[in-house]
């Protein structure tokens, strides 16, 4: 049987957190109920991707139930202890202060390679964007400016990387000479146009982190359903498995890329999208304290077209391609970066 199916039966998850977790809240004395919810849930023979949830009942020293949303990321053959890591560095550094904050570190677990945090309760900004909720967008966007800000501004003097394969647009999951393989295999129409831009890419990245010792805490993953609005004004930002040392202006370029696509998709007006960008990058700048410049300005550009050429990738590669939707963004990045598309 596979290890990992033991975090789907409640008795066991019980036990686990009655051992791991609840020595670190002092006001509880028991768990009376774990309620699991799988929102990822890849399992075939002894190899696991999995996220779930565990909405768990705590019993307080008055007998009071309080429920925690706890969660766990696992995977077997991409350990998940650099997200523990990078959570706890973080939280160690008053991240989670104020109203722009993080998940709660709880546990890393070795058997199930998968790290434990409490999850942050909410709803996430692509929820407001499916439901042409402006005002929340709006708000939310702009608050989201400043969360980045403060990641980039965290100190990295005692911060390793924590996922070093992850800091270059050549050596990200699955790597670059992977993804040329396969659109080789299968859009070999593709192939010609999609070397020469990854080439450009990495080139103009090379250019900028060779120029440069200081490396930023990045995010990795900077899209609207890893913003999660928790209150009237507190918002949190979920999914470290990619974070790393690079160039902060990944997590600008990739965000507003995304949240681009995203409001053309569901809302679809143009003038829009371009309004919630500038919201987002305008309220970076003033809380990050930076003036922009040519120089920043071409390495957003650069990372605002990987993230679309990744989408582009996404959608040809996935299992029930979708390459209509693949073509419009290949197009849009080879027209930005000035070359033309073979097909």
């Amino acid at each position: 049987m596979n290890p990992v199916l033991n975090l789907f039966d409640e008795k066991f998850v019980t036990r686990l957190f009655e051992d791991k977790v609840l020595p670190l809240y002092g006001d509880f004395v028991g768990i009376k109920k774990v309620k699991i919810i799988p929102h990822k849930k890849h399992i075939w023979g002894r190899t696991y991707h999995i996220v779930v949830e565990f909405k768990t009942s705590f019993v307080s020293r008055e007998g009071k139930i309080k429920e925690l949303p706890i969660f766990c990321s696992a995977h077997s053959s991409e350990p998940r202890k650099n997200v523990y890591d990078a959570l706890k560095f973080l939280w160690e550094h008053n991240f989670s202060n104020g109203y722009l904050t993080i998940p709660h570190p709880l546990f890393y677990s070795e058997e199930f390679r998968g790290t434990f945090y409490r999850g942050a309760k909410g709803r996430n900004l692509y929820r407001f964007i499916r439901e042409k909720n402006f005002a929340e967008i709006e708000s939310i966007t702009a608050k989201a400016a400043a969360w980045f800000a403060k990641l980039h501004k965290t100190p990295t003097k005692n911060a390793r990387n924590f996922n070093e394969e992850n800091s270059r647009i050549e050596t990200v999951v699955p790597g670059v000479e992977h993804i040329l393989e396969k659109i080789r295999e299968r859009y070999a129409e593709h192939f010609t146009t999609y070397k020469k831009i990854y080439e450009t890419l990495i080139n103009n990245e090379k250019k900028f982190l060779s120029s440069t010792e200081e490396r930023w805490l990045t995010h990795g993953d900077a899209h609207p359903e890893n913003i999660i609005k928790m209150g009237k004004k507190k918002i949190a930002v979920i999914d470290f498995t990619d974070i790393c040392l690079s160039d902060f202006a990944r997590d600008i370029g990739s965000f507003l890329q995304q949240i681009e696509y995203m409001c053309d998709r569901k809302i679809g007006d143009p003038k829009y999208s371009e309004k919630v960008k500038k919201i987002f990058l305008d309220n970076y700048l003033l809380n990050a304290k930076i003036k922009p410049d040519e120089n920043l300005r071409k390495r957003i550009d650069n990372y605002y077209n990987w993230t679309a050429i990744r989408t582009a990738t996404f959608f040809l590669l996935k299992s029930g391609p979708e390459p209509s939707r693949a073509k419009s963004l290949l197009q849009r990045v080879g027209k930005n970066l000035g070359i033309k598309n073979e097909t």
